[in-house]
């Protein structure tokens, strides 16, 4: 994959120069030392192997700073991020650019997880036997078909006119569960394994940690394939890692996942020639039986388990899941041979039914059982307290050069957190301040006069009055990032209330993320309301983001079944939950958040924390010194010149 060059370091001094092939061939495209640093860094490590943790803030240019060196250096790479828009964005911008600066003659191939891609033998069952719920399932399951004959990746983010969450997808795609593998018919022109197979040949291959973990925790094909032949893994957003490799070394079972167990029987036998009517009537009972349980939560959340068994009927409601579930699984055991559509809902009935056993028996220490309640359906779960053992086992099994980087890895200069969190203690960690220039970019304010406990009643009130002075000084062009789904009503409801408040105000749930930001950005001068997937990921850049305000410290809610379940085991230990995990998780989402404001070297703005604990606290200052190097007051008379002109 090398091109040959000569010494990489020497090339990777030549690219990254001013006058370099990137700077000839990137738009926009300015030198920084610290990019070349960690450029360095990142080569160093892929020469070398082992573990690499990297903290590069905003605007060092990590992605072309890890990409360079990865395609100089040769041998196959992967690389992980932690969405699958990131991982779009890295395939179809910035893996592009890189290429073409180094007249790079490497494969790159894009892979996601199976239910990312058209599964041709569903979407041929869904024709001729699924009942739709709606006129528009009916028609957006027509585009879907028209958009199979058609496409050649066969990736569902391509037909932008079926919203991503649109029910009819579940007919139109498959998942680990329901897949028939080798034995699907229409399996010589699968596109999942079509996307594998480009991956295996590829010398660079885009993932992400979903798909990385899925993959490697579950010995499913995939990731598993490819990892014994590869050089690198490199994880951006690696800040994301401790809580996925915590939910996939874990186990889950859904309701949603039986219900369609037996909504596929049904569908299976139909299909084999033959009804069943005792078969029939044991998957109409798996189906009530599973939303019978959903029934007894009349609230959405998380729950530990033995809280969730004391809700309603719940206790009563599991015994009869469980009695279901067998119901089915023997005469489908005894049916299974009429076809592979049969034969795997039988394997998918026995998986679940064992699991579900295994969740309602007593389990170690190590590990935490759950549930979590959705609007629909919920999930059971059994889930490790600390993933660090099963991690580093993966690491050990596979020796290469590890590469994690994020933004925001470090709590200040300490990086032990997310060491432990992953068992790398070992790894050797470096970091890079942003090249922006935040002491003239950038003016972190805490407003005097909140309430002492951000638990009081009055709280958001109070931090809704703050927020109104510094809306007028900055004209909107605000984001208002809230650390519950509460707070955020209750300030839409204030500032809806709001006399002489004209400003466009968006609230997030009126529209995907994506179209919010589009109307942000065009408006130019409007305030939106968001909370968790607003606080990362985001990217708004020039006048229409001025002012980030953010309504507490991010402190996981103590009542969290994985999060209690820790703070006890870590107590039991001897440890200090709070400055091991309370403390450093909070600090990391914060500086997350905060990301958000100045995201280019031409932007200025004003990021407002109101949490008073900042200052009367004495964790308040290890806070306040993770954050980018920017001048600090209390006084709004300071936020006022700084959007004058003034204060600059």
């Amino acid at each position: 994959m090398g091109e040959g060059r000569g010494d990489p370091l020497n090339e990777l001094k030549r690219v990254f120069a001013p006058g370099g092939p990137l700077a000839t061939r990137v738009p926009g495209y300015r030198p920084r030392p610290q990019q070349l640093e960690m450029a360095r860094a990142v080569l160093d490590a892929l020469e070398t192997g082992g573990s690499l943790v990297l903290e590069a803030g905003t605007g060092t240019g990590k992605t072309f700073a890890y990409l360079v060196p990865a395609l100089l250096a040769g041998g196959k790479v992967i690389v992980s991020t932690g969405t699958k828009t990131l991982q779009d964005q890295l395939y179809d911008r910035d893996l592009p650019a890189v290429r073409e600066a180094l007249a790079s003659g490497s494969v790159a191939a894009l892979l996601k997880g199976r239910a990312n891609y058209l599964c041709l033998y569903r979407l041929e069952r869904a024709r001729a036997e699924a009942r739709l719920e709606t006129r528009e399932d009916a028609a957006r399951l027509r585009l879907i078909e028209r958009f199979a004959a058609g496409t050649l990746s066969g990736d569902r983010a391509d037909l932008a006119e079926v919203p991503e969450d649109a029910p009819v997808w579940q007919h139109a795609t498959s998942t680990r569960e329901n897949c028939l593998g080798q034995d699907c018919p229409k399996y010589k022109d699968c596109f999942v394994m079509r996307a594998r197979k480009n991956a295996l040949a590829a010398d660079l291959v885009v993932v992400n940690h979903h798909l990385f973990f899925a993959d490697v925790a579950l010995r499913d094909e995939g990731i598993a394939e490819l990892l014994p032949s590869c050089n690198t893994v490199i994880f951006d957003e690696a800040h994301q890692l401790p809580e996925t490799a915590r939910m996939f070394f874990g186990e889950t079972v859904s309701s949603a996942q039986l219900v369609e167990l037996a909504r596929d029987t049904r569908l299976e036998l139909r299909a084999a020639g033959g009804a069943s009517p005792a078969l029939d009537r044991a998957a109409a009972k798996l189906e009530k039986a599973a939303r019978d349980l959903r029934l007894c939560f009349p609230k959405e959340g998380r729950l530990a388990w033995k809280q969730a068994l004391q809700q309603g009927q719940c206790a009563q409601s599991l015994a009869t899941l469980s009695s279901a579930l067998e119901a089915l699984r023997d005469p489908l055991a005894e049916q299974a041979e009429r076809s592979e559509g049969l034969d795997a809902c039988a394997r998918r009935a026995a998986q679940a039914a064992a699991l579900l056993e295994r969740i309602g028996a007593e389990g170690g220490r190590d590990e935490v059982r759950w549930i979590e309640v959705f609007g629909q359906s919920l999930q059971l779960h059994v889930t490790p307290l600390v993933p660090a053992e099963l991690f580093r086992r993966q690491m050990a099994d596979h020796p290469r050069a590890w590469v994690f980087t994020s933004a925001t890895l470090a709590v200040g200069e300490d990086f032990s957190h997310f060491r432990r969190e992953l068992g790398i203690e070992e790894a050797a960690a470096r970091a890079w301040t942003s090249p922006f220039d935040f002491a003239r970019q950038a003016l972190l304010y805490t407003p005097k006069g909140l309430p002492a406990d951000p638990n009081d009643p009055r709280y958001t009130d109070a931090v809704v009055a703050a927020a109104l002075p510094v809306l007028a000084a900055s004209g909107g062009r605000a984001f208002l990032l809230f650390t519950s789904h509460r707070a955020l009503r209750r300030a839409h409801e204030l500032l809806k209330e709001q006399p002489g408040f004209d400003y466009p105000l968006l609230v997030q749930g009126a529209g995907s993320r994506s179209e919010l930001l589009v109307r942000f950005r065009r408006l130019g001068n409007a305030v939106l309301l968001g909370a968790a997937s607003f606080w990362e990921g985001v990217d708004v850049r020039g006048e229409a983001l001025s002012v980030v305000l953010i309504d507490k410290l991010p402190f996981a809610p103590p009542d969290d079944p994985v999060l209690a379940a820790r703070i006890e085991s870590l107590r039991e230990e001897g440890g200090n939950p709070f400055l091991e995990v309370q403390l450093p998780r909070a600090v990391l989402q914060l500086k997350q958040g905060a990301g958000r404001l100045i995201r280019d070297e031409d932007d200025r703005g004003v990021l407002v924390l109101c949490d008073p604990r900042l200052y009367a606290k004495s964790y308040g200052r290890t806070v306040r010194a993770s954050l980018p190097p920017m001048r600090q007051t209390r006084e709004l008379a300071d936020v006022r010149a700084f959007f004058a002109g003034s204060g600059a």
